[in-house]
């Protein structure tokens, strides 16, 4: 079983609860203009130019963004920070891009992790079948869900999908008694308005007792060099970042 990642970051505490480690999945089937990791967007590994600068001089370094790697590849990596997982109540974190794009990966990653007895949290947009969160449900112990949009015109409009899949998903989730925590991008201009705070209320409200946990996640610009070192237009690089 091979996959395509873009990184493992350790001692993550951003990524649920505890010390974590991240593994960031290649492959996303939205587009986000405000995305801060364009670099998980294609699921091939792909080539980049970075510059280095010495003094004066400039030098341009050819780079691959992305690897493939097994399932022993990945564990070995995660099960390094066993003792940190232990003292902090951290374990595994699965993100992206969208790790439901490769779900046969993620799968069998999620088998290995709860072999060790390490606390399994996905980092999902939600846009994706029914069937792949069947796959994986019972092996995940959180589900970091994102939600952009309720308005589903302008869903489309800023992440060129529907968000229908995405809301469906959720309450299946909730149906099945998961621990989820929402997470909100607040974007300015864009999903930072009086009509989408005011749906957002309103789904908390229906939904009071199911959600966990509700993360924002004020819009920061910091990726403005990735798009540049991918060849890539950065819709929002003129944006300022929220504090």
């Amino acid at each position: 079983m091979k996959g395509i990642i873009f990184d493992i970051r350790r001692f993550s505490t951003h990524d649920g609860p505890g010390i974590r480690t991240t593994v960031f999945f290649k492959g996303c089937p939205l587009n986000c203009i405000w995305c801060h990791n364009p670099e998980g967007r294609n699921c091939e590994i792909e080539k980049a130019v970075r510059i280095n600068k010495i003094s004066e001089r400039e030098f341009k370094v050819e780079e691959l963004i992305g690897r493939e790697v097994g399932v022993r590849d990945v564990m070995n990596e995660v099960e390094r920070d066993m003792i940190a997982f232990e003292e902090s109540g951290g374990g595994v974190t699965f993100s992206g891009g969208e790790p439901m794009y490769q779900v046969n990966f993620l799968k069998a990653l999620l088998i290995e992790s709860k072999k060790k007895n390490i606390h399994t949290v996905v980092d999902t947009s939600g846009y994706t079948s029914k069937q792949n969160l069947e796959e994986i449900i019972d092996l995940v112990d959180l589900f970091l869900y994102d939600i952009k949009l309720f308005d589903d015109a302008e869903h489309i409009k800023f992440t060129g999908r529907s968000n229908v899949t995405i809301l469906e998903n959720l309450e299946y989730l909730f149906n099945k008694g998961k621990k989820v925590i929402l997470r909100i991008p607040i974007v300015p201009g864009i999903n930072f308005t009086t009509s989408n705070i005011i749906l957002l209320k309103e789904y908390i409200s229906l939904h009071k007792g199911k959600i966990h946990e509700i993360g924002p996640l004020p819009f920061h610009n910091i990726a403005d060099n990735k798009y540049d070192k991918l060849k890539m237009n950065n819709p929002m690089k003129d944006v300022k970042s929220l504090k």
